[in-house]
Parts: C-alpha cells; sequence; structure tokens
C-alpha cells in the first residue's frame, strides 16, 4: 500500500531554513510525479511545489518562488522541500503527495516560523 513519510519540521526563526523529506513506498516512485501541500490554521490546504517523476522540471505557489526547492532522489523513494529565508506566514502542517487512483497524503509535518 501507498506510504508517506514526512519528517523535518520544527520551529524556525523568521529568516532560517529547513529541509523537509518525504520517504515513499508502495508504488513505483520513480515513474510519478511528487508534491508538496500546507495547511495553515483555518486555511484549506494548497500546492507548493511538484515535481516530475524524473526531476526535470518542477513548479512552485507564487508565494514560494524563489525561497523553496523541491527535489527528489529516485533511488531511495525520497522527496525533499528545501525551505529558505522563511516566512512567519509559511507556518503550517506541510503534506506530501501523490496522485494515483486517488490522492495519497502523508501524516504531515508542522513547521513553525516564528520569533
Amino acid at each position: 500500500q501507498v506510504q508517506l513519510v514526512e519528517s523535518g519540521g520544527g520551529l524556525v526563526q523568521p529568516g532560517g531554513s529547513l529541509r523537509l523529506s518525504c520517504a515513499a513506498s508502495g508504488f513505483t516512485f520513480s515513474s510519478t510525479a511528487m508534491s508538496w501541500y500546507r495547511q495553515a490554521p483555518g486555511k484549506v490546504r494548497e500546492p507548493v511545489a511538484v515535481i516530475t517523476s524524473a526531476g526535470d522540471s518542477t513548479m512552485y505557489a507564487d508565494s514560494v518562488k524563489g525561497r523553496f526547492t523541491i527535489s527528489r532522489d529516485n533511488a531511495k523513494s525520497t522527496v525533499y522541500l528545501q525551505m529558505n529565508s522563511l516566512k512567519p506566514e509559511d507556518t503550517a502542517v506541510y503534506y506530501c503527495n501523490v496522485q494515483r487512483s486517488r490522492d495519497y497524503w502523508g501524516q504531515g509535518t508542522q513547521v513553525t516560523v516564528s520569533s
């Protein structure tokens, strides 16, 4: 069965950096596009970044362009989200996502940006 396990969240000061990881299993990772989403308190879940199966193309939400980088290691079945220049408005639970017959989600990892 599909499993997605996120890690790497935490508390960071504004301007700081974090690197999130999502370990995937239960499907052919190297053939599948992967995404990161986030959900802030009281808000709907929103897409943050997506990467193609080969890692040769990426897309980002306007709010994170130039600050976040999505990447993947197909040998490790892991997708990453490098987050730099973090802002308080980046505070959210971050989720890994894969679309197969339906959407699959990890358990999420909390990112809090605060001084």
